[in-house]
């Protein structure tokens, strides 16, 4: 049984009083009247609450949440247009994807006020209960996986908007709201924590697949891996031998390795069984323990017929021939998770476009902004439907977060930047093509980004690698003209929040800000 589907109705409870704990929206109606002074009399009260944390965190990494949205728009991977028919056009989304978000785009808001900031409030009161518990001796673990969650959480509100408020206190007071920290003070807590947390976090290679998917101390050096990554983004110093040491402790504990194929570690069947899958997050709509809509989102109407689905996918998310052209190998194996050109069903039938009967369904490039064919956008098939179990649209496929293919890929870059072992750092590189079935290449900053957009499309990398690499403030996409300013490398903090709490200050650049 999946660790976090263990969530209870009084955790839910709970959770539910505690996401009035937000950071600005402290007057939000309170749907359960448990408190961490009188719920935690043993650990199994203690870990029905953990999973709702969890719950949190899968939120955060849902395909088609705002927060997964805002990490992929504005990239060069993935476009949402209007369609023809008069779906999917919103101007925040256009925003976003131009560069050109202002404070009150509701996007943003969302992400904020429903993902991000009532995860961190929950773990600190969750925390907090934990704390002060009875068994409190019992928690060790538990309470490092809490604190492990709320430095994720945390790690999104920093790379998404730069100075956020940081807050430990479960209950914060509504006459002294939070003020906003400076990024690299947030960066500090995160790595604090992280570093904390990896101490008493079991290691993957001690746990079995029942305490799948929660995390380990392999989990932790990896969220520190790729905070190390950006680091010189985050802070304006580099970190590149830290993320090395972090990527050895992962490599070293030897407790991952790569699948045969990548598309085996999102199949709805391997929970817990992949040995590549790092950080992932339980899905069961069933059991309304979040969903996954990833297919309904990313896939065309046909594919109902296709792949047998209980619904019609909305044809909504897609990539252009840019991005196609990333994979400049024919024997990838990664394109057979694209949908492109000519489509067909499983036994080699041609499909026919509904919209133009009599024709074959051809997926084209992206040619309108606002009123796009619906067979106008390349698709990404990753969470394969082939025994899905499905809720109305939304399938059981866990939310990947993490694979060690990330980490080989990191070390190969922290070692490139370092000028060090280059011969070590290409075969790494390559060690991730040649699982795809692709030829050598030689090793180098444009081929490293390359290789990392081909292995991580719309796994919600592209945008911090984009910063990172330089490319998001100078690449011409479908939406961005190629000449975005520095700071749009962090969003707005939105209006709405600094309505609520006016000691939170803008971020430089957007209207609002002050010195």
């Amino acid at each position: 049984m999946k660790a976090t589907k263990i969530i209870t109705k009084a955790a839910i409870l709970l959770l539910g009083g505690m996401m009035a704990i937000s950071c600005t929206d402290l007057d939000e109606e309170l749907y359960g009247r448990l408190t961490p002074d009188n719920y935690y009399q043993n650990e199994a009260q203690a870990l029905s609450s953990l999973a709702g944390c969890y719950e949190y965190m899968a939120y955060m990494s849902r395909a088609g949440g705002d927060s997964w949205r805002i990490g992929e728009y504005g990239t060069d991977e993935l476009f949402c247009p209007g369609r023809s028919n008069g779906g999917w056009y919103d101007e925040y989304v256009n925003q976003i994807m131009e560069h050109k978000c202002t404070p009150d785009n509701d996007r943003l808001n969302v992400c904020w006020n429903t993902y991000i900031f009532p995860g961190i409030g929950a773990d600190n009161a969750v925390l907090a209960a934990m704390e002060s518990s009875a068994v409190k001796d019992k928690l060790t673990g538990p309470i490092a996986e809490v604190r492990a969650l709320r430095a994720y959480e945390y790690f999104y509100a920093m790379d998404y908007f730069g100075n956020v408020p940081l807050f430990t206190d479960p209950r914060p007071d509504a006459n002294n709201m939070p003020k906003t920290t400076p990024r690299a003070e947030v960066f500090k807590f995160i790595e604090t924590e992280l570093l904390a947390a990896a101490e008493d976090l079991p290691s993957a290679k001690n746990v079995d697949a029942s305490y799948y998917p929660r995390l380990t101390k392999e989990a932790a050096y990896t969220l520190l891996a790729s905070l190390y990554l950006n680091a010189e983004v985050y802070t304006g110093t580099p970190r590149w031998a830290d993320c090395e040491a972090m990527c050895n402790k992962v490599i070293g504990s030897g407790a991952f390795d790569l699948e045969n194929k990548v598309g085996d570690c999102f199949m709805s069947s391997n929970e817990g069984k992949t040995k590549e899958v790092i950080i992932a997050f339980s899905v069961d709509p069933t059991k309304n323990v979040d969903a996954n809509q990833f297919i309904l989102y990313a896939q065309h109407a046909v594919d109902q017929q296709k792949y047998s689905l209980p619904f019609a996918p909305a044809c909504g998310y897609c990539f252009s021939d840019e991005a196609l052209s990333w994979y400049d190998d024919p024997n990838d194996e990664r394109l057979n998770y694209l949908e492109y050109g000519p489509q067909y069903y499983l036994d080699g039938t041609p499909i026919e476009n509904p919209d133009k009967k009599g024709e074959q369904l051809v997926l084209t490039a992206l040619k309108s902004k606002t009123a796009a064919e619906n067979w106008e956008g390349y698709r990404v098939l990753k969470y394969r439907p082939e025994n899905a179990v499905f809720s109305g649209s939304n399938a059981d496929n866990d939310y990947i977060a993490e694979r060690y293919s990330n980490i080989l890929l990191m070390k190969a870059e922290a070692l490139f930047r370092q000028n060090k072992d280059l011969g070590e750092a290409e075969q790494l590189m390559n060690r991730v093509r040649s699982r795809s079935n692709c030829s050598p290449i030689e090793l180098n900053l444009k081929n490293l980004e390359l290789e990392r957009a081909r292995e991580f499309i719309w796994e919600n990398q592209r945008r911090k690698d984009m910063i990172r690499f330089g490319s998001f403030f100078t690449k011409k996409t479908f939406y961005a003209d190629g000449n975005s300013e520095q700071w749009r490398a962090i969003y707005p903090i939105p209006q709405k929040q600094r309505n609520a709490n006016p000691n939170l200050k803008q971020n430089f650049g957007y209207e609002g800000y002050e010195e």
